[in-house]
């Protein structure tokens, strides 16, 4: 009955599961702290405690006026050729590497105002509430790596940006739109940065322009695997330097 009455009370009525307790907010570490004092998960006490978390935590988000899901635009990140490398290289010049990359890259996201959500091994997701702010942190991002190099490795970096409303669930963003960011970035295969379509028409010309870029249409291969996990017709652009020969796309 308590679960039930739940759903009609603002907010999220499955508040208090690890997703949704997994963010750095108070009432989300005040529902960690009461699950692990409360280990019936069936005592009626913990679902009237968990009643009052999510309300609590319902309005936390309409005071600060953040929406469960906005729109914003994913950063995916990861670096070419990593896994082999790191085999031959061994545990010790990994470390190095990897400490020295999250050093060049995460100021630079950080610092145009973007959220890193999570480091996955030599990669990360980030979201940034602008497309064009996202964009030029990840520019940045990429001449901050220019200048790493471990025992004459030097590595590269390949980005993915997609704009969406992934559902917000604690700390993390899930959802359609984060896989489509997740396999923009897979399409360049050999290092650069990709976006979607949905990022790439909402930055104005002069936006690309001012930041030195421009853009080119990635065709589908004929011949190539399905994109798992993306809608049909989802569109992709590369972004290379403005000085590059060849025409600009717009969408």
């Amino acid at each position: 009955m308590l679960r039930r009455a739940r759903r009609i009370l603002p907010g999220d009525p499955e508040f208090g599961d690890p997703l949704s307790t997994a963010g750095d907010d108070a009432p989300s570490a005040a529902a960690r702290a009461n699950d692990r004092l409360i280990r019936d998960r069936d005592s009626a006490y913990r679902e009237v405690s968990l009643a009052g978390l999510q309300l609590w935590h319902a309005v936390n988000e309409r005071v600060s006026r953040k929406p469960s899901n906005p729109e914003v635009t994913i950063v995916f990140t990861d670096l070419v050729g990593f896994s082999s490398w790191s085999l031959g290289a061994g545990d010790d010049a990994t470390l190095r590497l990897l400490r020295k990359v999250a050093a060049a890259i995460e100021p630079p996201l950080l610092d145009r105002g973007g959220h890193i959500v999570k480091r996955m091994g030599d990669g990360l997701m980030a979201v940034f509430h602008r497309p064009e702010v996202a964009l030029a942190g990840a520019l940045d991002a990429m001449d901050a790596l220019a200048g790493v190099e471990i025992d004459g490795y030097t590595p590269r970096m390949r980005a993915g940006l997609h704009t969406g409303r992934p559902q917000r669930i604690g700390g993390d963003w899930l959802g359609v739109d984060v896989n489509i960011a997740a396999r923009v970035m897979e399409r360049a295969a050999k290092g650069g940065l990709m976006v979607s379509a949905e990022t790439l028409d909402r930055i104005e010309p002069e936006d690309l322009e001012s930041l030195g870029v421009q853009a080119r249409r990635v065709r589908k291969p004929f011949f190539g695997p399905k994109l798992s996990g993306v809608p049909e017709g989802l569109e992709m652009y590369r972004l290379v330097s403005a000085d590059d020969d060849g025409p600009s796309i717009r969408v």
